[in-house]
């Protein structure tokens, strides 16, 4: 039985496994129901480019200690640095990202309406906070800014429920105060801090995927691919396949949805009822190639008629490849067509429904008593980016060793 069995080879899996291997412990196994590593982060060559079939992912610069780790896999002279540069597709026009901080780029006439609604948001008013997902969404921002491009962004991307989704993750947005807003208009200049991913890398040659590939073949021969976890016994620490195949571990790293498991034995009923209430959503993506006429990196597009609601300019931070990629719930995803490159995630995003927090704390306590961690976006259930699973993994593996 080894020390350490490793569910999915994605950065959570890669990463973990990989420290151990860096510091000596080879009593390990990775086990990936795909055929390849890399999770969300893999990339495929399409049009004679690379497209990273989980979206646009990236390098963020802001945790040194896990780029000087990932660079020990592909260097640091094969990524391009970039600042970041995002923008929203309004009213026929791109405003640079994050919107309220940037009004002052549309027409005078709009900036006043824009101004006039915020200056009435409950954040600004005094009124006290309120628990629905889409009024918090008008008291921080107004009923304009809500309206035009919070509201109908976040139908496209998570579902048109709003408001079974919580509240207590929206303090991540970008806060800009209204006085923010009012000097920007003034002075023609954004005045708000920019929001994760201000500085990032990408690779020069590759897609993101590249990395990843790498860190899998540092693994050689400890990542069993094709085994495709079904089930999960917390007493005797066995897992299963739908292949029918058994593993053992004394300690298990769980980085796969725990919605993949048909069955969780050992643990309480009413805990497994709690987890079938954990959602996702599922992303298509699909290349186009032809790309808008912007700078930017990627753009935003909360128009409803519009099945999409992001794009990856692939020309823009793949230098000297050409086209987009768009990024659709699949909810709103249209027929494919047979001459297009299309791929979908079934997992994509972790809901923030309004139970979660109650319920990963129950299961995350649960596992961690019988020597399973969940670890990384899906162990985790939250919407992480890859350089913070990868440090949240150098940090559990260190602990565990």
């Amino acid at each position: 039985m080894p020390k350490f069995l490793i569910l999915g080879a994605g950065p959570a899996g890669l990463t973990f496994a990989n420290v151990l291997l860096r510091n000596g412990v080879n009593d390990f196994l990775v086990l990936e129901a795909e055929h390849e590593a890399g999770g969300l982060c893999r990339s495929v060559d399409v049009d004679g480019s690379a497209l990273d079939i989980g979206g646009g992912h990236i390098l963020d610069v802001r945790r040194p200690e896990v780029v000087k780790f990932l660079f020990e896999f592909m260097p640091r002279e094969e990524w391009n640095f970039f600042q970041r540069n995002t923008q929203i597709y309004i009213n026929g026009k791109f405003i640079s990202h994050p919107f309220e901080a940037n009004i002052w780029q549309m027409d005078i006439d709009s900036q006043v309406e824009y101004l006039c609604s915020t200056a009435k948001a409950g954040c600004v008013t005094g009124s006290g906070k309120p628990e629905k997902f889409t009024d918090w969404l008008t008291w921080k921002l107004g009923e304009k800014i809500a309206n035009d491009y919070m509201i109908p962004y976040n139908k496209k991307m998570f579902g048109a429920e709003l408001n079974n989704l919580g509240t207590y993750w929206l303090d991540k947005l970008p806060d800009v105060s209204f006085e923010d807003i009012l000097r920007s208009c003034l002075e023609h200049q954004a005045h708000a801090k920019q929001p994760g991913h201000a500085e990032f890398y990408y690779p020069i040659e590759y897609g993101y995927g590249e990395l990843w590939r790498r860190m899998s073949e540092a693994l050689d021969g400890k990542i069993f691919y094709g085994r495709r976890v079904c089930s999960m016994d917390f007493s005797s620490h066995v897992v299963r396949t739908v292949d029918g195949e058994e593993y053992h571990g004394s300690t298990i790293i769980n980085t796969i949805p725990y919605n993949e498991f048909k069955e969780l034995c050992g643990m309480p009923e009413a805990l497994k009822e709690s987890v079938k209430h954990l959602k996702h959503t599922s992303v298509q993506v699909k290349y186009c190639p032809e790309s808008p006429e912007t700078q930017a990196q990627w753009v935003y597009y909360p128009d409803l008629e519009l099945p999409y609601h992001r794009i990856f300019l692939r020309n823009n931070v793949l230098l000297g490849s050409k086209g987009c990629w768009t990024e659709t719930n699949t909810e709103r995803a249209m027929p494919e067509r047979d001459h297009d490159f299309s791929y979908t995630n079934k997992y994509a995003y972790p809901l923030n429904t309004l139970r979660k927090p109650e319920i990963m704390n129950e299961l995350l306590t649960f596992c961690k008593s019988h020597r399973v961690y969940g670890l990384g976006r899906w162990g985790e259930h939250q919407h992480y980016n890859s350089d913070f699973v990868v440090e949240l993994a150098m940090k559990l593996a260190e602990n565990l060793m």
